[in-house]
């Protein structure tokens, strides 16, 4: 959290409090961290951990550790070398890499800043023709996985966003143009530059003939309210590999994702970004893993800050968690090389949490290891 208050310093203000800020009362964006705090860890005494074992697999391919990169869009937005440094940090630490569509970086600019295993985000949009192309592309620059987010039907009421003037162009309210104008560099990068574009959707052969009216409109133009569980039939049909679902919260939901074809749910409520009063990821996973850890990969998504947040995670029937805002604050504040700090920290503390829990290998996590002060609730 140190790094927030430095991205606070870094970023124009509308940039920040996009990237800081949830859905309405922002209920779900506190929650998603706050309810770790349910959960205590209940240690075993007088176990051999003089070595500690964080590796593990996700989507088919080993990882050093069971986190990996949140898709989120625009890295450019917050730092200048954008995807690109996340990306070396992520292969630094055996992790996956999520590319956003929004992304600031191609497909196979991803796929070539770095050798570790990646994932693309993706949305299906009316135009099924570019959702197609998306995904010959990343069978082509050797993307591991994909997974289809499904809870952006329309966009979250991010109140902030209003307050603070975030949109393209800025409005015109002399505060936020004070905010830009104290950060040239950024205005930079945005205006002569032309950092910030949405380079797959506008490099897409599919979407070019319809972005005269501006990338935006026509994101919000393509969201697909008619999605349904025979697009993501589709989806796994044309792309036959890892797919996960993410946005997903019920037992319901997921079980109707593997009969679809999904082998991973993302338990997500986007951050807390698009309804508010969601549940936060964690108290989603026991029930998930209950009913279907024998036929999903669960990841939880949203909240983590810290490494016993990976273990309760884990520890409640989780494979993986993945991280959004954890690594955004650290790249705004000091781009690759935050990243790698804040990963190493995140690292250091899961290692040092399990060792102090007395279980030496992550897989052997389990809730003996957990007390729920809530039960029930």
């Amino acid at each position: 959290m140190d790094f927030r208050q430095l991205a606070k310093r870094r970023l124009p203000a509308p940039v920040f409090h996009y990237m800081d800020g949830g859905a309405d009362d922002e209920i779900s964006l506190t929650r998603n961290t706050e309810a770790f705090n349910d959960y205590e860890l209940m240690p075993a005494q007088l176990h051999d951990v003089s070595t500690i074992n964080l590796r593990s697999t996700l989507f088919g391919e080993p990882v050093d550790w069971p986190v990996m990169i949140s898709p989120t869009g625009a890295s450019k937005l917050f730092h200048a070398d954008g995807e690109p440094a996340v990306i070396r940090a992520a292969e630094k630490f055996g992790m996956f890499y999520s590319l956003s569509t929004l992304g600031t970086t191609t497909i196979e600019n991803a796929a070539q800043a770095g050798a570790g295993p990646k994932l693309y985000q993706l949305y299906v949009f009316k135009d099924r023709g570019l959702t197609a192309e998306w995904i010959e592309r990343c069978k082509a620059a050797g993307i591991k996985a994909l997974a289809l987010t499904v809870d952006v039907a329309v966009g979250g009421n991010r109140e902030r966003d209003l307050v603070h003037g975030f949109a393209a162009p800025p409005r015109s309210r002399l505060r936020q143009l004070l905010s830009f104008a104290q950060h040239p560099g950024w205005l930079y990068r945005a205006l002569v530059r032309k950092d910030l574009e949405m380079v797959n959707i506008t490099s897409s052969d599919a979407a070019a003939a319809a972005l005269e009216a501006g990338i935006r409109s026509y994101i919000e133009e393509q969201l697909e309210r008619t999605l349904t569980w025979r697009d993501v039939e589709w989806l796994a049909r044309q792309w036959d590999g890892p797919l996960a679902v993410k946005g997903v919260q019920s037992v319901a939901d997921c079980r109707k994702a593997a009969e679809s074809g999904a082998t991973a749910v993302m338990l997500s409520n986007h951050g807390g970004r698009q309804l508010d009063t969601s549940p936060a990821p964690v108290d989603c996973i026991r029930d998930v893993a209950d009913a279907l850890r024998d036929r999903l990969e669960i990841i939880c998504d949203g909240g983590i800050r810290r490494g016993s947040h990976v273990v309760k995670a884990v520890a409640l029937g989780a494979n993986a968690c993945s991280i959004g805002r954890g690594y955004l604050y650290a790249l705004a504040a000091a781009g690759q090389p935050g990243v790698e700090h804040a990963l190493g920290l995140l690292h250091a503390e899961l290692e040092r949490t399990l060792a102090l829990v007395g279980c030496k290998d992550i897989n052997d996590l389990d809730r003996r290891f957990l007390i729920h002060r809530h039960p029930g609730a």
